[in-house]
Parts: structure tokens; C-alpha cells; sequence
């Protein structure tokens, strides 16, 4: 096998085993990436689109749409994007591409426009300036914790009960993340929690809308990229999206064999056992001795041992028929 068949199989495997990337997700990391790029070439000033205090005081109330998409650095960048692969994923597998877009915008700002407030009520030494993908990526978690049916989750090992899952990440990725602020990204996950215990319901999209709006042409293009998944908003839709029916060929998966009445010893008729199988040849066919039936049983059991009986007995016929013809 040559180098490049190696490759190809290793690619083939890789292709198999990784997920596909989702459209809202990669809509999120490209605009993300775009616009660092765009800030990068022109040199703009640190904290020039993150949100805070100058929400209110100076009224940059455009922070509000921007912040999670702008980054300081590269680090903060990369560490956002890979939370918000990892902990949003499901919850547009959930909604669908259409919605998560919409529930994305509407967390995002519900979380700046709080954090502003919040911030605006510190002392001028204490305020800090948010942005980043971090606290909308744990106020996705804290939705999938709300809809979700499992009482209990695993990280690392370690049980812990579900509701506590988007503390445990905020610990985790506040910690590794540059730059994030700890109340923006605790009052990400308060927000989620209160989208999901729906108190938000008049803001949100329904499903019904957005159907509709994937017919539109900004999701008809998101919809056509190949290699990447739009996930429908419609629940059946969504259901054959992300859970395809399997349909196999006839003669793909493995039957068990049987041998042939032929293959079988014919040398010795008195062998009880063939191949760990009782021979039913030696059976003895004996009408005078009902089958047991168990006590208490009705007649559905009765039919069902009798059913067994009547198949042995053909069965020895068989048996006995081909041990003849053998003989002659």
C-alpha cells in the first residue's frame, strides 16, 4: 500500500468520525472571524465595540449586537469559537438554524443590555468592558439544561447533577478564556435559565415563523453550502436530518448459517448430541406423554410448547427420512 492510499484512508476516517459543522455555528465563527480581521487592519482602539457602561452614558447601543462578535486578540478568538463549537452545537440541533440564529441575537443582548446595567451602577475604577462569545455560549448551556431530561451529568469523570453543569463550565472557561469578565458571563447564565423557564416567550420565535423565514434568502443560501448541516426548523424535517433512516442492501449484514442435513454424521445414529445440539433422531416419538405445561398456565402456553413439540417431531422425520436415503 502506497503513502497516499495510507492518507486517503486516514482522511476517509477522519471524514467519517468527525461531526458535521452546523450553519448557524459556522455563521457565528466566520462573522466572528471577519470582523477581527476588519479591526486588525485598521488598527482599531481596544474595547472600541465591547459592551458596558458607555451603553448608557455615551449611547452605543450598537455594543449590544456587536460585543459577542468582537475579540481583543487572537487567543480570545480561537478559545470563544471552540467554546461555542462544543457547548452550542446541541442547542441547534434543538431549534433548528433558524431559530438558534434567532436565540442567539436574543440572548446576546438581553445578557449586554443587563451586564450594561450592571456595570453602569459600579464606580468608574470598577467598570469593565465585556465582548466575546463566552457568555452567550454558557447562556446556550444553561437552555439545553432547562429542555433537557437527565437529572445528572458526567465531566471528566465526575457525576454531578445537570443543573449545575453551566456553573462547572463557567468556572472552567473563565478560567482558561483571556479577557473574560465573570459577572457578563454569570449573567449569561441567568438569562438562559430564564429563556428556558420560557419568561421570554413574547420575544421569541416560533417554529411556524421560522419555516417561513427559511424560505428567505439568506437561509436559502445557508441551506445550498455543501459540507455544512442546516438543520430545518420543522420538527420532522429535523428529525430526518440529524437521525437518517438506515436502508441496507439486501445481503449487507452477516446471517448465521446452518448446516445442511446432509453435513451431519450419519455414522453413528446413536450420538445424542451434534455439535452441542440435542439429535432429534433419538428422540422417541411418544404420543402417550403430554408436554408439560407449567401450572396455572393458560392455553397460549400450551400452544406454544405444543408448537415446539409439533416442530421436533418434523424435524426428526427429516432427519430420519435423509438417514435412510443415506443407507440406500
Amino acid at each position: 500500500m502506497t503513502q497516499n492510499e495510507h492518507f486517503k484512508i486516514i482522511f476517509q476516517v477522519f471524514k467519517e468520525l468527525a461531526p458535521v459543522p452546523t450553519s448557524g455555528i459556522v455563521t457565528v465563527t466566520l462573522l466572528s472571524c471577519l470582523l477581527f480581521g476588519v479591526q486588525t487592519y485598521f488598527n482599531f482602539t481596544q474595547g472600541v465595540l465591547s459592551v458596558g457602561a458607555s451603553v448608557f452614558q455615551n449611547g452605543h447601543l450598537h455594543r449590544l449586537l456587536t460585543y459577542p462578535l468582537y475579540h481583543k486578540d487572537l487567543a480570545q478568538l480561537l478559545l470563544s469559537v471552540t467554546t461555542l463549537v462544543l457547548l452550542g452545537g446541541s442547542l441547534e440541533k434543538g431549534f433548528g438554524t433558524v431559530r438558534f440564529l434567532f436565540v442567539f441575537l436574543l440572548l446576546s443582548t438581553t445578557t449586554g443590555l443587563f451586564y450594561s446595567f450592571v456595570d453602569l451602577m459600579q464606580s468608574d475604577s470598577d467598570q469593565s468592558h465585556a465582548d466575546g462569545l463566552l457568555p452567550v455560549a454558557l447562556a446556550c448551556v444553561a437552555v439545553t439544561t432547562m429542555h433537557t431530561k437527565m437529572t445528572r451529568g458526567f465531566l471528566c469523570g465526575v457525576s454531578f447533577p445537570t443543573m449545575a453543569l453551566p456553573w462547572v463550565l463557567l468556572l472552567i472557561t473563565t478560567a482558561l478564556t483571556p479577557h473574560s469578565v465573570l459577572p457578563c458571563n454569570i449573567i449569561g447564565i441567568l438569562v438562559g435559565w430564564v429563556y428556558g423557564k420560557g419568561r421570554l416567550s413574547l420575544a421569541d420565535l416560533t417554529e411556524a415563523r421560522a419555516r417561513v423565514l427559511e424560505k428567505t434568502m439568506p437561509f436559502k443560501l445557508l441551506r445550498s453550502i455543501s459540507g455544512v448541516m442546516f438543520v430545518p426548523a420543522s420538527t420532522e424535517e429535523r428529525r430526518k436530518t440529524l437521525l437518517p433512516q438506515i436502508n441496507p442492501t439486501p445481503g449487507s449484514y452477516p446471517v448465521q448459517a446452518y448446516a445442511p442435513l446432509s453435513s451431519i454424521n450419519t455414522a453413528d445414529p446413536t450420538a445424542k448430541f451434534y455439535e452441542g445440539w440435542q439429535n432429534s433422531t433419538n428422540t422417541p416419538l411418544s404420543t402417550s406423554t403430554p408436554p408439560l405445561i407449567p401450572h396455572g398456565h393458560g392455553p397460549a402456553h400450551s400452544f406454544g410448547l405444543s408448537h415446539g413439540h409439533s416442530s421436533e417431531l418434523s424435524s426428526g422425520h427429516s432427519c430420519s427420512h435423509n438417514h435412510s436415503h443415506g443407507q440406500q
